[in-house]
């Protein structure tokens, strides 16, 4: 029961965090370039976020880094996770439509099963590639259900957006084996803040250029959002799912972003769901429940 009880908190988390990345697309993009340019909102989302993380930590036990090799460890997880995740991230959505940045990111969990396989050795099981497959098709004609305009993005917006993919899902391999020694706000103030020093010199400029006393409140709504809940809390996420589960797991709930981008279209904008979307949606739980089953 115990052991049920605590798969029932990492699924809701890991859902939760699907949720936060699926409405992130539309909202993260919606100032810019117009209002911020990507790399003055990314010094803003990785400065709060850190800021955030830290206070955090002060009021929680202290962890110190045990062993000097794991600063290495830390550098790489801030690179992938953090400074270049971020960066591809925004500049390629800034570039692409959110269709197709979502397809494109429908790879990150079939690179997440090639890097466990080849840098931490886990078993790329015949389960976990059916349900990998699986939730990618479901996936991707859930998003093409309907009449989809290509013309909107740009080839660079989505070979950027793909680097994005596969930069998270180095990290994700990356930041496991720390999640053995440490606790996850241990691990991601500190990424955060050398992701942090990083990202300094490259958007502070576009930081300062931006006019603050002009930004309307759907600019401000954006930015907090990106900060509290694409940041703060699905990083925490997670990052506590990873002491649980594999990567190929945490990655996997990418795929439930365009079905809650549907549901969110069913509840508030009166689109009926039809049989199509009730079997891509059933595909994408299906592989939940392969790739997730030892």
């Amino acid at each position: 029961m115990k052991i049920l009880n605590q798969n029932v908190k990492v699924h809701g988390a890991l859902l939760a965090v699907g949720l936060i990345y699926g409405a992130n697309y539309s909202i993260a993009k919606a100032p810019m370039p117009e209002l911020i340019s990507p790399f003055g909102f990314i010094l803003i989302r990785v400065a709060a976020a850190t800021l955030i993380f830290w206070i955090i930590d002060a009021f929680s036990e202290k962890e110190s880094i045990k062993y000097p090799r794991d600063y290495m460890s830390l550098l790489k997880c801030a690179v992938f996770g953090v400074a270049a995740n971020q960066l591809l991230f925004f500049n390629g959505l800034s570039m692409t439509s959110t269709i197709s940045a979502s397809i494109i990111m429908t790879t990150n969990p079939i690179i997440v099963l090639i890097a466990s396989y080849l840098i931490l050795h886990e078993p790329a099981t015949k389960m976990k590639i059916a349900g990998v497959f699986m939730g990618s098709m479901g996936a991707i004609l859930l998003i093409l259900r309907n009449d989809v305009s290509w013309t909107e993005g740009s080839f660079l917006g989505d070979v950027l957006i793909f680097m994005n993919a596969t930069s998270y899902g180095i990290y994700l391999i990356l930041v496991k084996p720390l999640m053995r020694r440490y606790k996850p706000m241990t691990i991601i103030k500190w990424i955060f803040l050398i992701g942090l020093i990083m990202i300094i010199p490259i958007g502070i400029k576009d930081v300062f250029v931006v006019n603050w006393s002009t930004m309307p409140l759907s600019g401000w709504t954006s930015i907090i959002y990106v900060i509290i809940f694409t940041t703060v809390l699905a990083y925490l996420l997670n990052m506590w799912a990873l002491k649980f589960v594999s990567p190929t797991v945490v990655s996997y709930y990418i795929y439930l972003q365009p079905l809650f981008a549907t549901l969110v279209a069913v509840v508030f904008l009166d689109e009926i769901p039809g049989t199509n979307i009730l079997l891509f949606a059933a595909m994408i739980f299906v592989g939940v429940y392969l790739v997730s089953k030892k």
